[in-house]
């Protein structure tokens, strides 16, 4: 590879917060090294089509200064395809073409673990991209863009929600992303200070969640002087239920990369959990005690279940995903130029940029269930019966910085 002299942007997979971080910290790290910087919108999309553009988006300092690092999303846009499945047998071809006309010399792309598929597969090609690690989900080898953006906003929604939850006396449910890895639901659900986390790497006892969920919410409104109390569970989409079967609704299809769409876990932890309500007689002596009861009308807590869905994504990247976003971008940059390629940012620590193999990247990392006792241990239910939390103790010496 010659000297880099033109690279092009592309954001792809879900959008979310730190996305415009990259674009920016790619397009500022490419101006100070007289390298010009393009978009390509839209994603995957935009690069398969590519050859159709009379012309790309310059990301000149000037224009770069309109990018707001501070935004979810993704000023270079996005969309869900996948390349491989494009049915041309010359798609590859039909890329390089587009990136010639265009004189884009290598990609910096950032996505998850299917945007990192794509990457392993350009890059088998012959076309040289580095890969800026995102994903809301945090399933990744390294560390993500988005995961921290992500878990705010989810533990502000939940920790929200205890205000109604409180007012009406009601059982709050929050369904959240992470198709099969609970990362986001564990760490949002914690910070918010949920009662009940469930997420897909531990299937669900319903016995345990019940037992778990009467005990807190009876204690709640008996210790209250107004009568009133709430108790909060937070449900990774992709749960299992106790014989490991994904809990989904089977309407809702696959999507572009023909994973299955995962929804509905929510909805029927609320089902399950009501249905047992309204079996308990305990419950219904309970409410009689507290003066809740209404015959026919109210004699049961009332369950909800909410989907704060994309708004998880949207709104403000927090300052952790910008200040990565941007290094990640500038990284990548670097990377290209030094002809390294089809390879991952995993941290730019001083002058150390450090990266791995794409196709080792995307491998999918769960949530550590050791980790996961030390916060059975500090009360809070995952949908089993605790597991004691037995700690090693090790002393280190140096900075060790990786927060999730």
């Amino acid at each position: 590879m010659g000297r880099l002299k033109k690279i092009g942007i592309i954001t792809s997979g879900g959008d979310c917060g730190g996305l415009n971080g990259v674009v920016k910290g790619a397009a500022l790290m490419a101006s100070a090294m007289d390298i010009e910087t393009v978009i390509i919108p839209n994603g995957y999309a935009g690069l398969y089509n590519l050859e159709a553009f009379k012309e790309l988006v310059t990301l000149s300092p000037q224009r770069t200064d309109l990018v707001n690092a501070s935004l979810a999303g993704s000023e270079a846009g996005h969309s869900r395809v996948k390349i491989s499945k494009i049915q041309d047998d010359k798609k590859y071809e039909r890329i390089k073409k587009g990136l010639k006309k265009h004189g884009i010399d290598g990609l910096v792309i950032s996505g998850g673990d299917d945007t990192g598929s794509v990457i392993v597969d350009l890059h088998n090609n012959g076309i040289a991209c580095v890969h800026a690690p995102k994903t809301m989900d945090l399933d990744l080898q390294p560390y993500s863009v988005g995961g921290d953006s992500t878990i705010n906003r989810i533990a502000t929604f939940v920790s929200d929600l205890k205000t109604t939850g409180v007012t009406h006396n009601r059982i709050m449910v929050t369904e959240v992303f992470g198709r099969y890895a609970g990362h986001s639901a564990l760490r949002g659900g914690v910070t918010a200070e949920a009662d009940c986390i469930l997420i897909p790497e531990i299937p669900v006892d319903f016995d345990f969640v019940y037992k778990h969920m009467k005990f807190r919410y009876m204690r709640r409104v008996e210790k209250s002087d107004v009568n009133a109390g709430t108790y909060t569970i937070v449900v990774a989409e992709g749960i299992t239920d106790a014989e490991g079967k994904n809990i989904t609704d089977d309407g809702v299809g696959v999507d572009a990369f023909g994973h299955k769409k995962l929804a509905g876990a929510g909805k029927y932890v609320c089902n399950v959990l009501t249905k047992r309500l309204k079996k308990d007689d305990e419950i219904k002596e309970f409410m009689k005690e507290q003066k809740l009861f209404v015959e026919g009308l109210y004699e049961v807590p009332e369950i909800r279940h909410v989907m704060p869905g994309h708004l998880v994504r949207c709104g403000a990247a927090s300052a952790y995903d910008v200040n990565f976003g941007k290094e990640a971008g500038a990284g990548a940059v670097r990377l290209l130029a030094e002809g390294i390629t089809g390879v991952t940012v995993v941290k730019v620590d001083g002058n150390h940029i450090s990266y791995m193999d794409t196709h080792e990247a995307i491998k999918q990392r769960h949530v550590d269930l050791e980790h996961v006792a030390l916060y059975e241990q500090l009360g809070v239910c995952f949908g089993r019966i605790p597991v004691d939390y037995k700690p090693d103790f090790i002393r280190v010496s140096g900075r060790v910085d990786r927060i999730y």
